[in-house]
């Protein structure tokens, strides 16, 4: 396979041409693809010339083309690292041996079901997204968004073309009904809960970004294990491209600190047309807790089926040394006739907790880059992580009631409380009336401080984004 993108009607370096039953599939499949990017793509922004990056190739030392093109135009594709020749399952009841480059029919319905639920948070996100551009506080950040938007798309073709290629007639349904739902749909939503949230203003997009983009890292660095080949080398490619998005997030919740902190040293924040950092505190706490539940339940038999299957592994597997965890333990907090305890828990069982773990791990690293900020602010305020207890709407802990610290309160506390911690109808309305556009180059709205250097080595008042 070629680390190079060919230049077809699909670009692939997956020699789609050789196969011209899956090539004819799938350009049957590209029109309906690019009518629902029309339909609930970017509102407003389909004839603009945008400044985008396009895979050219799989290497990592250049894989990347930047120039203006039309969103509709976009070179989506598909586009896999290469295959390792020799590879071993690195997991489960398999490790060692090697690795499939078909479905074995006994794993085909889990299989299809990992496949399924990753290609479905694609699109969902364009779709919460979608109406974004109309508030940009700035060109770079209006293009930042459009590259993340371009980008999801092009995971949702890296998903459509496993279903097309391995799973008949049941992946072609499944590609259909990927373009039939919609993100908070009352009668056909998306499968996930937090891709049904709105995302109705910049401070939750970076967030979004920041925490739910995230949980895409380690959900595709999982996928990426697997002993099934052609997900796994897909996976591989696609966390090339989710590395942006969360520079996106992680970036744009700084800036929106720093703006705080400024705006703190001459009065009011809210008053000086900025967003409070008690008000930010209270959208992390919303995206983050969200961005938790997307990993499942604590204690999971169908995450111990799909390590022992050799589907989907731990976050960085070649880190440990026991890959088949027969007779491991992990020790974890659960729920024991309604009180907290901690105790060992079966490590297959526990893996949505493991790779949860070290996701929580990686969003503090985030947290204290934000506080640093803060600190060289002279801003003793501190952005801090609630208990993964909190607003739970998934798992064990959802059944009880937690405050940010992790302490367990009475329900008639929570509606009492509540309110301090999560974003209120007042927050939401005053975050909204500050979104204001801001096209002119180099300029930036009130509430977020500029980016520390322009993308791609360019000057700070480049034109991302072509108006006019």
């Amino acid at each position: 396979m070629s680390a190079v993108i060919t230049d077809d009607k699909i670009p692939n370096n997956v020699d789609l041409s050789g196969d011209k039953r899956l090539q004819r599939a799938l350009e049957a499949w590209q029109p309906k693809f690019i009518e629902w990017w029309k339909e609930m793509g970017p509102e407003g922004w389909m004839a603009k010339d945008i400044y985008l990056r396009t895979a050219v190739s799989v290497e990592t030392d250049g894989w990347a083309h930047f120039d203006y093109v039309k969103m509709p135009d976009y070179r989506w594709g598909i586009f896999l690292e290469p295959k390792v020749e020799g590879r071993v399952h690195g997991f489960g009841d398999f490790a060692g041996q090697p690795v499939w480059d078909e479905i074995p029919g006994e794993f085909r319905n889990s299989l299809r079901r990992l496949v399924v639920t990753q290609g479905d948070t694609e699109p969902a996100s364009v779709e919460q997204q979608r109406a974004l551009g109309g508030t940009a506080p700035s060109l770079y950040d209006l293009r930042n968004l459009f590259q993340v938007n371009v980008e999801e798309g092009r995971h949702l073709w890296a998903m459509v073309y496993l279903l097309h290629t391995y799973f008949g007639r049941d992946g072609r349904d499944e590609a259909e009904e990927l373009l039939q739902r919609r993100s908070g749909d009352a009668d056909k939503p998306r499968i996930l809960g937090a891709f049904n949230e709105p995302t109705s203003h910049w401070l939750s997009f970076f967030m979004f970004t920041m925490f739910t983009d995230r949980d895409g890292k380690y959900q595709l660095a999982a996928l990426a294990e697997s002993g099934f080949d052609p997900l796994a080398r897909t996976c591989r490619f696609m966390l090339t491209e989710e590395a942006h998005h969360m520079f996106v997030g992680e970036s744009g919740v700084q800036r929106v600190c720093k703006r705080a902190a400024e705006l703190m040293k001459t009065g009011d924040v809210r008053a000086q047309g900025g967003v409070d950092l008690p008000t930010i505190q209270k959208y992390l706490n919303l995206w983050y807790t969200l961005s938790l539940d997307l990993f499942g339940g604590e204690v999971s038999s169908n995450a111990a089926d799909a390590f022992a299957s050799g589907l989907k592994g731990r976050y960085k597997e070649d880190r440990y040394a026991e890959h088949k965890l027969i007779g491991s333990t992990f020790a974890m907090d659960v729920l024991r006739d309604g009180k907290v305890v901690h105790e060992d828990v079966p490590m297959r069982t526990a893996l949505n907790e493991v790779l949860r773990t070290e996701y929580i791990k990686d969003c503090q690293r985030g947290v204290d880059r934000w506080n640093k900020t803060l600190q060289l602010e002279g801003c003793d305020f501190q952005m801090k992580l609630p208990s993964h207890k909190f607003h739970r709407q998934i798992g064990m802990w959802s059944t009880l009631k937690f405050s940010p610290e992790g302490e367990m309160i009475t329900s008639e506390e929570w509606a009492k409380r509540s309110g301090d911690w999560l974003p209120t109808e007042a927050d939401e309305q005053f975050v909204k009336s500050l979104m204001t556009p801001v096209y002119e180059p180099g300029k930036m709205a009130s509430w977020i401080a500029p980016p520390i250097k322009g993308l791609n080595g360019l000057p700070e008042k480049f034109e991302y984004v072509r108006i006019d």
